[in-house]
């Protein structure tokens, strides 16, 4: 855990919430007497699964949906390909480089 002083919390207070941000803990001291702690806050809608996708959103990085229904377009099959023609012409560019 690392430890500050009063002032130094208040004059980097936004670099310390990022520290904590990050999951550091933080305790702030006032003339040696521990006064408070600067902790992460639990995320209390489930798992790591949510504090990942919280902090990507936080960075705009994602969006989540509304939760409703999904577009019937991205439902439909896509084109079909039996004979693997897209695979096979993959696989060539990546032997020549390309």
């Amino acid at each position: 855990m690392k430890v500050v002083n009063v002032a130094e919390a208040k004059n980097n207070l936004s670099a310390l919430l990022e520290q904590v941000r990050r999951g550091s803990r933080i305790r702030i001291m006032n003339r040696g007497t521990p006064v408070a702690d600067l902790v992460p806050v639990e995320i209390t809608k489930g798992s790591e699964d949510e504090a990942f996708l919280a902090d990507l959103e936080r960075r705009g990085i994602i969006r989540r949906g509304k939760g409703g229904p999904i577009p019937k377009e991205l439902l439909k099959p896509t084109i079909s390909d039996p004979k693997g023609e897209t695979l096979k012409a993959l696989l060539e560019e990546r032997r020549n480089g390309r």
